[in-house]
C-alpha cells in the first residue's frame, strides 16, 4: 500500500504517474517545446510595448510604433498559438494515462481474492476506479504542467527583469516572499481540505450504492426518512469540506490582488520619480516592469490554483496506487493444465478461517470419486458453502490439500482449474444484457446453437422462447425482469454449455416456486449425469438419490453415508434433520 497522503511534493508518486508517459514520450516533447516558447512570447511582448513607447509615441515616430505595434501583435498571435497546442497535447496526454492506469486497475481488481471484496465496501472501489482516475487527468491538465508553465515564465521574466533594471527588480522582489508565504500556508491548508474532501466523495458513493442496491429492504421496512436523515448527514460533511476550501480561495485570492496592486503602485512612484530625473529609466521601462509584476505575480496565483488541482490529483493518485500496489491476488504459480480430468476429489486434512484463529473448516477429510453426486447438508455457518469457495480457489486453505485427479490444485492453473468448475449458486447473479450473453459469458466458442440445444436438453427452452426476443432478450441489471426460479434456470444452462467435468450445486434449489422447482430438479438430473457433482441443499427431499450425503456441524463433518444408511443412525444429525424437515411438511396449513 502506498504510504504517502499524496503530497504535492511526493517525487515517490510523481515517479509512478510519470512512468505512464513513456510511451508518449513525443507529446512530452510538444508540451515542453509549448511552454518555453510560451514563456518567450510572454517576454517579448512588455519589451516591445516598452520600445513603442519610448522610441514611437514619446518621439512621436509613426513607423517605429506601428512597426513595434506589429510586432506585439506577431508575439500575442504566437502565445495564443503555442497555448493552444501546450493545453491541447496536456490535456491529450492527461487522458491517455488515465486510460492507461483505469485498465491496468480493473485488470488488477478482476483478479483479487474474494476475500477482498469482502471487507471493502463497493462505493469506495467504484470511487477510486472512475472519480479519483478521472481526478488523476487534471494532474497533467490543469496541474503539472501548467505549474512547470507558470514557473519557467516567471524564471524567464526575473532574468529580464534584472537585465533591464535592477532597481525596479528590487521594488518586485522584495514584495515577492510575502505572497510566496501567503501561497505555502494556502497550499498546506488546501491539501488538507482536499484529502476530506476526497474522503467524503467516497462516503457519499459508498452509502449511495448501498441504499440503491438495498432499496427494496429500505422500502419494506419503511425506513426512507431514516436513510435520508444519514445521506443528509453525510451531504453535509462534503459541504463543510468544501466549503473549506471555498473560505481558503476567498482568504488568499484578494490577498493576492491586495499585493500585486502594492507593487504596481511603488513601481509607478519609484519609477516615475527617477524618471522625471533621468533618462535611466524611461515610461516605456516602468510601463514595461508593470506587465512585468503582473505577469509575475498573476502566475504565482495561477500556480496556487493550479496546485490545489495537483494536490487533488495526487491525493487521488496516492488512493489508486494504494490499490494498484494492493496483493491481493491467489497465487497463481501452477503449471498444470487439466484436460479430460475424470473428476477425482479429494480432501486431506483441510483446515481454513476468514478471520484469523477463527476457523470454519477443521481437518475436512473428503473422498469423491470420479461421476458420484455428493451432497453436504447441514445447518448455516456449518462450513458447507467454504468447502465450494476453497475447491475453486476463491480463497487460500490454511493448511491440508485439495486434489483433483491426484493433483494439487495449487499445482494447477487458476484459469485451467476454474474452466473444469462450473457453480450454480442460490443468489444468481444477472448481468444487464441479453439472456444469450448471460448464459455463454460472450465466450466465442459457444454458439448460439449450443445454448438453444442444451436448452431443450434440459427443458429449459419453451421457458426462454416464451420471452419477448427469446434469447436475446434483456433482463436488465441484475436479471430484475426475470423471477427468482428463471434465474436459477439460466444459471443451470449457463454451468451446462460450460461442459465442465466437476458440477457444485450451491442451494440451487431453494426460495423457488414449485413448478419452477420441477424444472430445476429435471435440469439437475441432466446435467449431474455423468460427471463429478457436489450438492449443497437444506431440502433434504432433494438429494435423497445421491450417492453419498455428507452431514456438517461447526465446521467439521460428523456423518457421512447414503439416504438410508444415515436414517438408520439413532440420534444421528441427519436423522433429526429429516425428521423436523418431515413433521414441518406434514403440518397442517
Amino acid at each position: 500500500m502506498a504510504s504517502s497522503k499524496g503530497n504535492a511534493f511526493d517525487f515517490g508518486l510523481f515517479k509512478k504517474l510519470l512512468s505512464y508517459t513513456k510511451p508518449y514520450q513525443v507529446r512530452m516533447y510538444f508540451v515542453a517545446i509549448s511552454a518555453v516558447l510560451i514563456s518567450i512570447c510572454a517576454v517579448l511582448r512588455p519589451i516591445y510595448i516598452e520600445y513603442a513607447i519610448d522610441e514611437g509615441m514619446q518621439p512621436k515616430d509613426m513607423d517605429n510604433l506601428i512597426y513595434y505595434i506589429g510586432l506585439s501583435l506577431l508575439v500575442l498571435l504566437g502565445e495564443s498559438i503555442f497555448q493552444l497546442l501546450f493545453i491541447y497535447f496536456a490535456n491529450w496526454l492527461g487522458q491517455q494515462v488515465v486510460l492507461d492506469i483505469r485498465t491496468k486497475l480493473f485488470k488488477h481488481m478482476i483478479y483479487f481474492k474474494m476475500q477482498y471484496y469482502d471487507k471493502s465496501a463497493v462505493g469506495r472501489l467504484v470511487t477510486r476506479a472512475v472519480n479519483d482516475i478521472e481526478t488523476i487527468a487534471s494532474i497533467f491538465s490543469q496541474g503539472l504542467f501548467m505549474i512547470i508553465s507558470d514557473l519557467l515564465k516567471m524564471l524567464v521574466i526575473a532574468g529580464v527583469m534584472l537585465y533591464k533594471s535592477w532597481q525596479l527588480s528590487l521594488i518586485v522582489f522584495a514584495i515577492l516572499p510575502f505572497i510566496l508565504y501567503a501561497t505555502r500556508v494556502f497550499q498546506q491548508k488546501m491539501k488538507v481540505a482536499f484529502e476530506e474532501v476526497r474522503t467524503q466523495v467516497a462516503n457519499l458513493n459508498s452509502f449511495v450504492q448501498e441504499r440503491v442496491t438495498g432499496m427494496k429492504i429500505v422500502q419494506i421496512f419503511s425506513r426512507e426518512a431514516v436513510e435520508r436523515k444519514k445521506f443528509n448527514e453525510i451531504n453535509q460533511k462534503h459541504m463543510k469540506a468544501w466549503n473549506k476550501t471555498v473560505w481558503y480561495n476567498s482568504i488568499f485570492f484578494p490577498i493576492a490582488e491586495m499585493v500585486t496592486s502594492i507593487t504596481i503602485g511603488l513601481l509607478v512612484w519609484y519609477g516615475g520619480l527617477r524618471a522625471a530625473q533621468s533618462d535611466v529609466i524611461t515610461i516605456g521601462l516602468v510601463t514595461a516592469f508593470i506587465q512585468f509584476s503582473q505577469m509575475l505575480f498573476t502566475p504565482l496565483r495561477q500556480i496556487a490554483d493550479n496546485f490545489n488541482t495537483l494536490q487533488m490529483g495526487m491525493v487521488a493518485a496516492n488512493r489508486v496506487f494504494g490499490i494498484l500496489e494492493t496483493e491481493a491476488r491467489i497465487e497463481d504459480n501452477g503449471t498444470h493444465l487439466l484436460s479430460g480430468i475424470k473428476g477425482d476429489l479429494s480432501f486431506e486434512n483441510v483446515r481454513f478461517s476468514y478471520v484469523q484463529d477463527e476457523e470454519v473448516l477443521r481437518g475436512i477429510n473428503l473422498e469423491v470419486k470420479a461421476g458420484e453426486t455428493v451432497a453436504i447438508v447441514g445447518s448455516t455457518g456449518a462450513g458447507k458453502s467454504t468447502i465450494i469457495n476453497l475447491l475453486g480457489r476463491f480463497y487460500e486453505i490454511d493448511s491440508g490439500t485439495i486434489k483433483i485427479d491426484g493433483v494439487d490444485i495449487r499445482d494447477v492453473q487458476v484459469a485451467s482449474l476454474r474452466s473444469e468448475i462450473a457453480v450454480v449458486l442460490q443468489d444468481v447473479f444477472l448481468f444487464a444484457d441479453s439472456i444469450l450473453n448471460n448464459i455463454t459469458l460472450n465466450n466465442p466458442e459457444i454458439s448460439e446453437e449450443d445454448v438453444v440445444d442444451a436448452a431443450k436438453a434440459i427443458g429449459v427452452d419453451q421457458f426462454i422462447s416464451s420471452l419477448p426476443n427469446g434469447y436475446h432478450y434483456n433482463v436488465k441489471e441484475r436479471g430484475a425482469m426475470l423471477s427468482s426460479g428463471q434465474r436459477q434456470l439460466i444459471a443451470f444452462l449457463r454451468a451446462y454449455v460450460s461442459n465442465p467435468s466437476i458440477l457444485v450445486l450451491d442451494e440451487a434449489t431453494s426460495s423457488v416456486d414449485s413448478n419452477s422447482e420441477y424444472l430445476i430438479q429435471k435440469a439437475i438430473n441432466k446435467i449431474t449425469k455423468g460427471r463429478t457433482s457436489i450438492v449443497i441443499a437444506h431440502r433434504l427431499a432433494t438429494i435423497k438419490k445421491a450417492d453419498k450425503i455428507i452431514v456438517m456441524e461447526k465446521g467439521q463433518i460428523v456423518e457421512m453415508g447414503s439416504h438410508k444408511e444415515l436414517l438408520q443412525v439413532e440420534n444421528g444429525h441427519y436423522r433429526n434433520l429429516h425428521e423436523v424437515q418431515f413433521a414441518a411438511n406434514q403440518e397442517p396449513a
